[in-house]
């Protein structure tokens, strides 16, 4: 059966409107700028705040549906995953995931031998004696996770799981959380800032803009056809809506594209950094968009520089270090900016 809600919060200053699905062993992951309402959905879906509109029905079981049904947080089958874990600093890694069980009135004994089992799971069976200060980022993950799946919850929530880990330990604590999610029935919530986490551990994403969905669908559909500067700015790619008469596009920032395929009416045109040549002089020779633009600024993106320049469009570009050096780039420089219309992908907006 389906988790169904609508959830709805109204805090005066900020509405969340959330129609939301997950279905059984599927991840779904709420993405979204900062004050979007990812958090509040969370804590809607947790029972730690009440819905002032709408519903949550958790498979048979309705949660909450003010103003006459709302079942509290403890008497919800739950378990969450929160970005610093919250480890019980004073209980080894054993009793730390034992205790969800022992709150529900499981005998020590059972509890612990539960707990045991799904550390082995996790791969920390030789750690169960660890109190968390002498654990690892990638450890403390892995007990929270295992903490919150010993109960068997109907529902597991997911806030920044791998947030507080460095690079080199989040590579591997991704896939084993991939494996683990792949195994577990439940409906799972996660909640990321990270497009590289969503994309690998959910099915379906749900971008949310000032507490509303904005765009949702399976990680590679997202990727393809972002609808909002920040989904664009997400997969890293340069984004614009416009209007389209056969292959030419008016810009509504202004400026004006040449797309491969003719269209007609309101589209979105987008395409990589990595698409734009940056030149001297305009460019001449095979059909493309090139027009002039000024460089804002220069930074190191993952393991290339990426220029901002304004111009109209305003565009980022993705270069090599040798191109820099080459061009002699600087704030402020003009140059020319060209993008072939065959890397351009358009779609109606």
């Amino acid at each position: 059966m389906t988790l169904s809600a609508e959830l709805r919060v109204d805090r005066g200053h900020f509405a969340l409107d959330l129609p939301l699905t997950v279905e059984p062993g599927e991840v779904v992951a709420l993405l979204g700028p900062n004050g979007a309402g990812k958090t509040t959905a969370l804590r809607a879906l947790a029972g730690l705040i009440a819905l002032t509109g709408g519903r949550l029905r958790v498979g048979e079981h309705l949660w909450d549906a003010p103003p006459s049904v709302f079942v509290p947080a403890e008497r919800r089958e739950v378990g969450v995953v929160f970005q610093d874990y919250l480890l019980f600093a004073h209980l080894s890694a054993l009793d730390n995931v034992a205790f969800g069980l022992r709150a529900r009135g499981r005998r020590r004994a059972k509890a612990r031998e539960q707990a045991a089992a799904w550390l082995a799971r996790v791969g920390l069976a030789e750690h169960a004696q660890r109190k968390p200060r002498a654990l690892s980022g990638g450890q403390a993950q892995r007990v929270a996770l295992a903490r919150a799946l010993v109960t068997e919850p109907r529902l597991l929530l997911l806030d920044e799981p791998l947030a507080a880990l460095d690079a080199g330990t989040r590579l591997q604590v991704r896939s084993d959380l991939a494996h683990h999610l792949r195994d577990y029935p439940g409906y799972t919530v996660l909640v990321t800032h990270d497009p590289l986490d969503a994309m690998v551990l959910a099915d379906r994403l749900v971008i949310l803009e000032n507490g509303a969905i904005v765009q949702q669908g399976p990680p590679a559909r997202v990727a393809a056809a972002p609808r909002s500067d920040y989904v664009a700015d997400l997969m890293g790619l340069n984004l614009y809506r416009g209007t389209a008469t056969a292959t030419h596009v008016d810009l509504d920032t202004g400026g004006s594209l040449t797309i491969a395929e003719p269209a007609d009416g309101s589209v979105y045109i987008a395409f990589p950094p990595n698409a734009v040549g940056l030149h001297p002089q305009r460019p001449v020779g095979s059909a493309r968009n090139s027009w002039p633009v000024v460089i804002t600024g220069i930074e190191q993106h993952a393991h290339t520089i990426r220029v901002r320049l304004d111009g109209a469009p305003p565009v980022l570009a993705d270069i090599t270090p040798a191109t820099v050096a080459q061009l002699g780039l600087h704030p402020g420089q003009r140059l020319w900016a060209a993008v072939k219309a065959t890397e351009m992908r358009s779609y109606p907006a």
